[in-house]
């Protein structure tokens, strides 16, 4: 049972929430005259606001405050509630038996869009823009909008997740979402918005701009560029402290070509303990023990062992034996 005032209206994701928990709801009066109906109830929410968020906390996100208010929830349990002889834990665990079981599925509690992708690639979500993969484009996709963050679906696939923007008229772009277009286009890469939000984000670093640098600088400007969009790409399936180490090992070898930066980055994902493959380096004499494999050595080197018996060409020279029986005997028919 839960009571509201009248001046509640039942909404449409209200009556959802209740139906989901199976809650009968009731309603007080308003004003002076329902005033003693709940104060219970308002009386300890009064007491919670000026025990924990007087003065207001200061957190860096919401995750870190709903934390917070974890800990603080566990250690009320642990009070009395005026003169009673029990605690709040104490009297709750006389309490649980008697409610109804939470349900299994949980409660979306998000709100649900379901806007057109622009021709930008982007999609509009109460006055902010954010950003989906190109493919999508013209498509409508649905977007569940929660308090500090969004998810993008297509057909029950999710295809983009950002943090919410507060302020209106914000753009959030994501770098990954644009790779496909701009290695067609590598004219348009260096000022793009979405590498400026990478940057300030820390998602492109400086060893990736020494990288592009030295890259352009020996491959020239397109094909060079193109070879960081090959890099970038990399990085759907290689974690991104792998790849950034994969781009410092391959700068200092001067291996400026994805399948370098690739082999380099799995490498340091390998454990430990697991050996490293010796292989032919790309650098000169005298230079540091942090070379690059070629990646067809490292492929073979890594391939189970080989157990099939030799190949052999016996039936072969049995088929050139009767050829030539054959061809004697035609020799000998047409002497005669």
């Amino acid at each position: 049972m839960l009571g509201l005032s009248r001046a509640r209206v039942e909404t449409d994701r209200w009556i959802a929430f209740r139906s989901h928990f199976g809650i009968e709801s009731f309603y007080c009066r308003p004003g002076i005259d329902g005033a003693h109906e709940k104060g219970g109830v308002e009386g300890q929410i009064g007491y919670f606001r000026r025990n924990h968020f007087t003065p207001v906390p200061e957190v860096a996100s919401l995750a870190e405050l709903n934390e917070l208010v974890e800990q603080w929830d566990l250690h009320d349990g642990r009070r009395r509630i005026g003169s009673r002889l029990q605690t709040i834990d104490e009297y709750f665990a006389v309490e649980q038996p008697l409610l109804v079981p939470l349900p299994e599925e949980p409660f979306e509690t998000g709100r649900v869009f379901t806007p057109r992708v622009d021709r930008y690639s982007q999609i509009a979500v109460r006055t902010n823009r954010y950003s989906v993969p190109v493919r999508l484009i013209g498509k409508r996709v649905r977007v569940v909008l929660h308090a500090s963050h969004l998810v993008v679906y297509d057909q029950n696939v999710e295809v983009a997740r950002h943090e919410r923007l507060i302020a209106k008229g914000g753009c959030r772009l994501e770098l990954d979402h644009y790779l496909e277009a701009l290695i067609r286009k590598p004219g348009a890469f260096p000022g793009a918005t979405a590498l400026e939000q990478a940057r300030s984000a820390g998602r492109f670093t400086p060893v990736h701009d020494a990288w592009w640098a030295q890259a352009r600088k020996v491959h020239g400007e397109r094909d060079g560029t193109r070879a960081l969009i090959e890099v970038l790409l990399l990085g759907r399936h290689i974690p991104h402290e792998y790849l950034v180490a994969g781009l410092a090992t391959a700068l200092r070898a001067g291996a400026l070509t994805a399948d370098a930066v690739a082999l380099e980055a799995r490498k340091a994902a390998q454990p430990e303990d697991e050996p490293t493959v010796p292989g032919p380096s790309s650098t000169g004499p005298g230079q540091s023990a942090g070379t690059v494999t070629f990646l067809h050595e490292w492929k073979l080197a890594h391939l189970p062992p080989d157990t099939r018996p030799l190949p052999s060409v016996t039936p072969y020279d049995q088929l050139l034996r009767s050829r030539r029986a054959s061809g004697g005997d035609r020799r000998e028919g047409e002497a005669q």
